[in-house]
């Protein structure tokens, strides 16, 4: 409980000094903590790499109020099929995300790809 009410202090003050409200600031903190989850599933296809194939696909991920996902869908396309194809199925290779501070939502992310 200490940890939570410490967090919801720190999220307060973050907020004050942005200018934002402390849900606003909450709702950042979820979903850059959803961005990192994401990619940290994210694997470069062999099959595209073989290509030379890179790009940024954005995936709008629907997110119940206990944080199961319930679809994913393709906002914009990468440019290659195969990198598409890996954009939807990272919501699947996830599970579960943390519930959203406010119930429900859907949130969109850039996933890319680039060969060094």
């Amino acid at each position: 409980m200490f940890k939570t009410k410490t967090s919801i202090v720190l999220l307060s003050i973050a907020a004050s000094l942005l200018g934002t409200s402390p849900a606003l600031a909450q709702a950042a903190g979820w979903t850059q903590q959803v961005a990192r989850i994401v990619a940290s599933k994210q694997t470069y296809p062999r099959t595209a790499q073989m290509r030379g194939e890179e790009g940024t696909a954005k995936v709008k991920i629907y997110v119940n109020a206990g944080g199961a996902i319930e679809r994913a869908e393709l906002v914009a396309a990468s440019g290659s099929a195969t990198l598409d194809k890996e954009a939807l199925s990272l919501p699947t290779k996830v599970g579960a995300l943390p519930a959203p501070p406010g119930g429900a939502t859907s949130v969109t992310l850039p996933i890319t790809w680039r060969l060094n």
